[in-house]
């Protein structure tokens, strides 16, 4: 039996000791202008060549002379992590959605080692690089190669889940960079270049047009996203690559795919520049991304929304609550009303917003547009910080910190207190090792561990406590999961 339901993919495929698949501006005057025919004869277009080409009455002959000059600045990142062999997963996954088409190289390494694939895009001469997070999450090792095929051993400097991103070091100098373009600016119907090393067959280009923006995939709770929309084809190895302009731009890092199969389907998501530029440097910085609070749970419109409230459209941000001692509560906020505009900017949905908010640095003073009632009202509020969530997880050759159910975990944040909308306690899942007990006995990755064996937790010390002394029997434990509780018993596995 067949299935029609599409799912979200990342472009990165990861093998080894288990296969996971974790997720599949223009140069000149304009934005995003089709440039002249180009040749491998003919380098220098002739004005009658510049005036057909930029009324889009003749087809570009050649996007050569961008690649070649893009290319160089795009690296294929290879990880490894150390993982928990179970007996025949590897295979089987792998199989499941591969076959055995790749007998050679992907498929080698040792049982215990998980190792993936993606790309990357050197940003600065002197070795600072863009991936995605989820290409060296987890990653005990991280390996850089050029176009040129040199390699080098490249360390984390951070790595921020909620936008997917993260930055890498090589030690290197006069490395090629490709110039940072305009994201915002991108319209569609713009062409743009796919580049990246999909399933290790080498540095790959592709070609298509923006297909929309500020695209929005749900692919994990707690996100940030903003998407730009391609049909150039990516596919899973080109995680991280850069999407350009056809003036050689970079607007883009490549990070999913929609697909039912695994494989492209002309529908492809990348970070915006913008959004990758700004967590790059508070990453570089920091080490981590700050960003702001408001302190409020927000929804989109819709048609009968807008009409029951008396709107005339649909746009702005609807609050449905308000957190008690919030920087929102403090500023007169309500539950019901409409955020129309931030700072004088219109905001289109809760998305808008909140990516927004959390761009905006924590202590800042923002001026809101609140539609209240019929009336427009003027709302100040200074906002606080959204505290960042560290999971405690399976390191290489350590004990399972969960005591031995194979699960990464993190504490509960105010913020998914809000997401969730109630007042829950506990363990958040932030991972689920493959093959583990947790995995078998159906634990999932947004989960709330709110006890174990009859006894509250809210520490992973609670929870190993909990689960020690119980081989000869599973551990029972109470899971919150989508508004409602239930229990769950896993096998211990002791490593």
């Amino acid at each position: 039996m067949t299935t029609r339901t599409s799912r979200i993919t990342g472009a990165v495929a990861v093998v080894g000791a288990a296969a996971l698949l974790t997720f599949g501006y223009a140069a000149g005057s304009e934005l995003g202008a089709v440039p002249a025919p180009l040749t491998s004869h003919t380098s220098t277009p002739t004005p009658a060549q510049d005036d057909s080409a930029s009324s889009g009455s003749a087809p570009v002959a050649s996007y050569a002379d961008v690649v070649a000059e893009v290319t160089p600045a795009v690296v294929t990142v290879r990880s490894e992590r150390q993982v928990i062999p179970t007996s025949g997963r590897a295979d089987d996954l792998f199989e499941r959605f591969f076959g055995d088409r790749f007998p050679g190289p992907l498929r080698e390494g040792p049982r215990g080692v998980e190792r993936g694939l993606g790309s990357g895009v050197i940003m600065t001469p002197d070795g600072y690089i863009l991936t995605n997070h989820h290409v060296i999450d987890g990653a005990q090792s991280v390996t850089v190669e050029l176009s040129d095929r040199q390699r080098y051993t490249a360390t984390i400097v951070g790595s921020d889940s909620p936008t997917d991103l993260a930055v890498l070091k090589i030690d290197a100098t006069n490395l090629p960079v490709l110039p940072v373009g305009d994201s915002e600016a991108l319209r569609v119907g713009d062409v743009v270049l796919a580049i990246g090393n999909p399933l290790g067959v080498g540095q790959t280009v592709t070609m298509g047009i923006v297909s929309g923006k500020n695209r929005t995939t749900g692919l994990s709770e707690g996100a940030y996203e903003d998407f730009i929309q391609t049909d150039a084809p990516i596919n899973q190895g080109n995680s991280g690559g850069a999407l350009v302009t056809a003036g050689g731009e970079l607007v883009g890092i490549n990070s999913q795919i929609l697909s039912p199969s695994g494989g492209n389907i002309g529908i492809g998501f990348a970070i915006p520049a913008s959004m990758a530029q700004h967590v790059m440097d508070q990453l570089i910085a920091e080490g981590h991304v700050s960003r702001g609070r408001l302190g409020i749970v927000v929804q989109s419109l819709s048609a009968d929304l807008a009409a029951g409230l008396g709107l005339e459209d649909r746009h702005g941000a609807l609050v449905s609550d308000v957190v008690a001692g919030g920087p929102a509560d403090e500023a007169g906020l309500r539950q019901g009303d409409v955020i129309e505009a931030l700072n004088g900017r219109p905001v289109s949905d809760s998305n808008e917003l909140r990516n927004s908010i959390a761009a905006t640095a924590p202590g800042t003073s923002v001026e809101l547009t609140v539609r209240r009632d019929g009336q427009s009202v003027d709302v100040t509020a200074t906002l606080g910080e959204v505290e960042s969530r560290t999971a405690d997880r399976l390191d290489a050759g350590e004990p399972d910190a969960s005591g031995g159910l194979g699960l990464a975990l993190a504490p509960i944040t105010p913020e998914d207190t809000e997401r969730l909308g109630e007042d829950v306690s506990g363990l958040m899942v932030a991972d689920v090792l493959p093959g583990s007990p947790a995995e078998r006995a159906g634990i999932l990755r947004g989960d709330v561990i709110e006890g174990a064996n009859g006894r509250d937790v809210s520490s992973v010390a609670d929870l190993r406590n909990a689960v020690q002394g119980r081989e000869d029997r599973p551990s029972v434990l109470r899971i919150h999961r989508e508004g409602r509780d239930l229990f769950v018993a896993v096998p211990t596995d002791r490593v």
